[in-house]
Formats: structure tokens, sequence, C-alpha cells
């Protein structure tokens, strides 16, 4: 029965391989682009708290915030290496 289970973990072991390292791929691209996206977005917050008011100049900071590396790219991150712990633990049960 063991060795059933064993068989039947092998395709999941591939695709969360794959699905690991395109994650990885994408947030590290991800990171850097969004980077420099919530700067300009950081910028334009500041210019809308003059020229429009405070609550576009807030949204603009929540948009900035989101997409900085303290928002989105870390939950991303966060949900990558989830992927890989489940890669991890099933490949242990397969050696076991």
């Amino acid at each position: 029965m063991r060795l059933i289970l064993k068989l039947l973990s092998l395709p999941f072991i591939l695709i969360t391989w794959v699905l690991y390292g395109v994650c990885r791929l994408l947030v590290l691209a991800s990171g850097v682009i969004l980077g420099i996206l919530s700067v300009i977005t950081l910028v334009a917050a500041a210019v809308l708290f003059f020229k429009a008011g405070v609550i576009p100049g807030v949204v603009f900071l929540a948009i900035a915030f989101l997409i900085s590396p303290y928002g989105l790219p870390r939950l991303a991150a966060w949900l990558t290496g989830k992927i890989g712990g489940i890669n991890y633990a099933l490949r242990d049960f397969l050696a076991s």
C-alpha cells in the first residue's frame, strides 16, 4: 500500500517542483519591477496630496504600499515558500 502511495506522489512532486521554480522566477522579476513602480506611485501620491486633495493621495499611498516589497510581493514570496515546503515534504515521504 505504501508503494502505491509513493508512486502516486511522483506526479505531485513534479508538479510542485515546476510550479515552485516558475513562482520563484516570477517573484524575483516582479519584485524589481513593482519596486520601481511603487516609487513612481509614491511620487504621484505626494503630488496628488497637493493638487487633488487628501483622499486621492491616500488611495495612491495604499496602492504604493501594496506594490512595494512589503505588500503583494511579500505575500507571493510567502506562498512560494509554502509550495516549496510541500514539495520537500513530498520528497521526504518518497525517500522514507
